[in-house]
């Protein structure tokens, strides 16, 4: 797929400069979960959601995306990154920012 978009959802409970360090670290983990991946740093897209929520509709959809949990809060999910996630799952978020 040409310009595969990394989608990083990050906890809308943060603040954005804490979000944005968090989405890295779910950036990483992609990374590291899939190295075969057709993503080689192209676009990246960082957007709040309900974290939680979220999981629950990816799950649902059976969707591939990599978790970062913090060891700082006690590993809460933070920050979710998923490769070119179906539109209708991301067209009502808001940017980080």
């Amino acid at each position: 797929m040409e310009n595969d978009r990394l989608y990083i959802l990050v906890s809308r409970e943060l603040e954005p400069v804490y979000g944005c360090v968090q989405g890295g670290h779910a950036i990483a983990q992609y990374l590291l979960e899939h190295p075969d991946s057709s993503w080689k740093n192209d676009t990246v897209v960082y957007l709040y959601c309900t974290i939680r929520r979220m999981k629950h509709k990816l799950d649902d959809n059976h969707l591939d995306y990599s978790e970062f949990h913090e060891p700082d809060l006690r590993n809460k999910l933070t920050a979710i990154a998923i490769l070119n996630p179906p539109e209708s799952l991301t067209k009502r978020l808001k940017l980080v920012g």
